[in-house]
């Protein structure tokens, strides 16, 4: 109950999503294409979620977050069709493969602030996007990629192979990851990075270790988005590196500012926006980019927030958001 209400400012659309995972699957279950559509808007939602940790809790541009997903989805890839790893068991693997490359690359350039860390996280996904086509050691297939991937199983012989058994295997990882960011967000971590993303100098000046914490938080966005590469690999059953490129990377970044940074209900809109708007309105494909660059514009000029901003009272009064982090004994000082 307090999950569902936690969810938004007044529950309603906590309980708005609960109710349409619920009965989606009744009304669509004899047509596939609906629930591949929601199956990929819960991947959408799983790398904004992902993203949403690194830009809009803590602030910093990352316009390569796709290397992270693509991370995930190779290490399933790869070890699941050379040592037959149940894909199930991947997914942790591949949640610690995408947090331990995040921690090496992003470690020394940290420090780097606004457009410069922006432009290097381009370079990280382009020299991953390469580095799997040039095909290092023959294990990433070059531009074919890896097929024959396998299915997820459950036991021995429940294999989740049906569109509707990937539907429920994606949203049920989603509520997970939703319980677990709010829980983030609630917690002294959570509340030091909002404070350096309001003002990292004086977040620095109050004694947070911001390096730490902004490491933290790419790692566990990279992480987050190595999930979904797992899903989506196991779902697609071959990956390459064509579905992994800078314009996959800024789509991501797209639905975490239509959505509105910090706030896990924009990121469900945004993720709504970027995969459910092109399948309603397919005639207009040609035209999508131009119609998400119109929106963007749109949306910095009339609703900079996102369409559904995060509240952050907490934030507003430095008085009352530092006995929280630091214990009422060191405010009082």
């Amino acid at each position: 109950m307090g999950f569902i209400n936690r969810l938004s400012s007044n529950g309603r659309f906590g309980w708005v999503a609960v109710a349409a995972f619920a009965l989606f699957p009744i009304i669509a279950r004899n047509n596939d294409y609906f629930l591949d559509v929601a199956f990929f808007f819960g991947i959408y939602v799983i790398l904004g979620l992902s993203l949403n940790i690194v830009l809009g809790e803590v602030g910093l541009f990352d316009f390569g977050h796709a290397a992270f997903y693509a991370i995930g989805a190779y290490t399933t890839g790869i070890l699941n069709t050379m040592f037959g790893v149940p894909i199930l068991v991947l997914m942790p693997i591949s949640f610690l493969a995408a947090a331990l490359f995040a921690f090496i690359v992003v470690s020394p350039i940290i420090h780097l602030r606004g457009d410069y860390l922006l432009l290097v996280t381009i370079g990280i996904g382009e020299i991953v996007r390469l580095a799997l086509i040039n095909n290092p050691f023959g294990l990433t297939g070059g531009s074919n990629g890896v097929v024959g991937i396998d299915n997820p199983c459950i036991g021995q012989n429940f294999y989740i192979d049906s569109s509707m058994e990937f539907y429920f295997l994606v949203w049920i990882v989603v509520g997970l990851s939703i319980y677990g960011l709010i829980r983030l967000q609630e917690s002294r971590i959570g509340r030091a990075w909002n404070c350096i993303r309001e003002d990292e100098i004086a977040a620095e000046a109050a004694g947070i270790n911001v390096r730490n914490y902004k490491l933290l938080a790419f790692v566990l966005g990279a992480a987050l988005a190595a999930v979904a590469g797992n899903i989506y690999a196991s779902k697609m059953m071959v990956i390459s590196p064509g579905s992994f490129t800078f314009m996959d990377s800024a789509m991501l970044f797209c639905i975490v500012l239509i959505g509105g940074m910090g706030s896990i209900p924009g990121v469900l809109i945004g993720a709504g926006a970027i995969s459910l708007f092109p399948e309603f309105f397919r005639p207009f494909a040609m035209y999508r980019m131009l119609i998400f660059g119109l929106a963007m514009v749109l949306m910095m000029i009339f609703r900079p927030g996102g369409i559904w901003p995060r509240k952050r009272g907490a934030i507003e009064h430095a008085d009352a958001l530092l006995p929280k982090i630091f214990g009422r004994k060191a405010a009082a000082k």
